[in-house]
């Protein structure tokens, strides 16, 4: 009989500790593994500001190279007597591309051309009788990063009227504001080479003459490319940046743009989010309508690469009442709207070069 008591208090003690070890696996098995936590849209947010704020800062220091004491010596060298209104084929302006090809060196620009010439020959015959000569695009370069096969034009004209009768037409604002515009903004992105901040894509610095004979210069360059049209992103055209007109006398902070949305609405929707990231610039768009009677779309020189299909803008603050007359002198320019004009531009080109993807083409 107490054998039979002691063998079945130890089988209950068996019973209850199996129980209770089942019941602990069973805990265990049915316990799933902690879930990772997400980041919140406020982390999210947080982690995109910071980055932005990066970018921001990042541009912002070299559009800070661009002063208006330098483009003041830009245009005052450019629109001096010693050019002679730097008229096509003539000794004014055989005399400004080499300032200009000697500012490139300065800076350490490349040439575009393979062999270190900075100029690409127009023969006299292309300008059917308009030139009593010869001339010259000068055209530099900065080769991209990563996207070096992809290109973007920043182009102005550097040319005049030359000299007439014993008056000399120096072209300040028409256009040696716009040359003054792109050779700081060669600076500007050579400097941030240097320091190894890019451009991801290339830019080129084209300075064209023959424009005030008809276009020539970026005709010529756009039947000779010396990069491939197909892979030319952009043109961001300068012509005419350093004064203002009648209409925008009592607040000259602005700037015309014309062309932007003419083949890529996303070239204009960029345009106007840096233009309100960076520099609150009024963008006049009045020239821009089909309508509009001075159809300046069509007469400079960033419509040769638009009749590539190559998405445009052109700069331009109007005429006013020393166009094309000898009274267009270095005096008149407005240098800090020189200064946030070529700024604005610089950040259009920053963005556009460094951006993952090129711009869409959705027009035609």
């Amino acid at each position: 009989m107490k054998n039979s008591i002691l063998l079945l208090l130890t089988l209950l003690l068996i019973s209850c500790g199996t129980s209770k070890s089942g019941s602990q696996d069973q805990t265990a098995i049915s316990t799933p593994p902690p879930t990772p936590t997400a980041p919140s849209t406020t982390t999210v947010n947080t982690v995109k500001d910071k980055v932005e704020e990066k970018t921001v800062a990042l541009a912002t220091k070299y559009a800070e190279s661009i002063t208006e004491d330098d483009l003041k010596k830009l245009v005052y060298k450019l629109a001096s007597d010693e050019f002679e209104g730097r008229k096509t084929g003539e000794k004014g302006q055989k005399i400004a591309a080499q300032y200009i090809v000697d500012y490139y060196k300065n800076l350490g620009v490349s040439a575009a051309n393979t062999d270190g010439n900075y100029l690409q020959h127009i023969p006299v015959e292309y300008f059917r009788g308009r030139s009593k000569d010869a001339s010259e695009n000068v055209i530099a370069y900065i080769k991209g990063t990563e996207k070096s096969d992809e290109y973007i034009v920043l182009s102005a004209h550097y040319d005049h009227l030359g000299v007439r009768g014993e008056e000399i037409y120096n072209g300040a604002d028409d256009d040696a504001s716009g040359t003054s515009a792109v050779l700081e903004i060669a600076e500007a992105f050579q400097k941030a080479s240097k320091d190894g901040k890019g451009p991801k894509r290339s830019i080129i610095f084209l300075n064209v003459t023959g424009e005030e004979e008809g276009l020539f210069g970026s005709k010529f360059y756009t039947e000779n490319p010396i990069f491939p049209l197909e892979n030319t992103v952009v043109n961001l055209n300068i012509d005419m940046v350093g004064r203002f007109d009648k209409k925008h006398a009592d607040n000259p902070e602005f700037v015309y743009l014309i062309g932007a949305d003419k083949l890529s609405q996303e070239l204009h929707d960029l345009s106007e989010a840096v233009n309100k990231k960076y520099t609150n610039l009024i963008l006049d768009y009045t020239y821009n309508d089909e309508n509009d009677p001075n159809r300046f779309y069509y007469r400079s020189d960033h419509y040769n690469f638009a009749k590539n299909n190559i998405p445009i803008i052109f700069y331009f603050n109007g005429v006013h009442e020393d166009y094309h007359k000898p009274t267009d002198t270095a005096d008149k320019i407005r240098y800090d709207l020189l200064q946030k004009r070529t700024q604005l531009i610089f950040y259009t080109a920053w963005e556009i070069a460094n951006r993952e993807n090129r711009l869409v083409i959705d027009k035609k």
